[in-house]
């Protein structure tokens, strides 16, 4: 959970981000999703439960919510990509926002106004079904993403420095944040560039 939105995390569950050979997706199956949406806050564990019992009813449903999700997660980096620079962008943009919105819209036709908390009057409960509940959630972070979020600092973890592709919104002081963490890519580049210094001093002449 790197990438300071949920559905910017959802991005992340597939690694390398670009589609290259022998990539690894995280959600691979529907109990690895549920698993991802109660860590990413999308089901709490009262919800997580009725998911869990509505998709061993109906594993077409479990099947369906999956691919539902990654699709929702493959048409909201597509809709991303373009403002990471061309060198990322995939085809097909108005698409997958067209994609996105009936995924929304669907997900807004089952929600309801709920009495709200504090000095709110409402709050909006998005998915009413339980197993449709974490697809339903899923389009509804992307469309805030899309329209919520300030996007100027979406920054990518630089695979052209051997970094993952990962997306993260940078809200470091002086936007210099480079990857997805120091601790993995970041570490990683560091001692790659110290071996090949180490390398290059070795075979100076002496």
């Amino acid at each position: 959970m790197v990438g300071g939105h949920p559905a910017i995390d959802l991005i992340n569950t597939v690694e390398p981000r670009l589609p290259v050979a022998g990539r690894h997706d995280h959600l691979d199956t529907p109990a690895a999703l549920l698993t991802w949406a109660r860590r990413a806050g999308l089901a709490d564990e009262p919800e997580a439960a009725e998911v869990s019992r509505a998709w061993s009813e109906s594993p077409e449903a479990a099947g369906s919510a999956l691919a539902s999700v990654i699709r929702i997660r493959e048409a909201l980096f597509t809709a991303l990509a373009p403002g990471l620079g061309s060198d990322y962008a995939p085809p097909g943009t108005e698409q997958a926002l067209e994609y996105l919105s009936l995924r929304w819209s669907a997900a807004t036709a089952r929600s309801s106004l709920r009495p709200g908390e504090g000095t709110k009057g409402a709050r909006l409960a998005v998915g009413s079904a339980p197993a449709l509940l974490i697809p339903d959630r899923a389009a509804t972070i992307a469309v805030d993403l899309l329209c919520q979020t300030d996007l100027e600092r979406l920054g990518i973890c630089p695979p052209e420095h051997h970094g993952c592709g990962w997306l993260f919104l940078d809200r470091s002081r002086n936007g210099s944040r480079r990857w997805c963490t120091m601790e993995a890519c970041g570490s990683f580049e560091k001692a790659r560039r110290l071996t090949e210094r180490r390398r290059a001093n070795r075979e100076l002449p002496l």
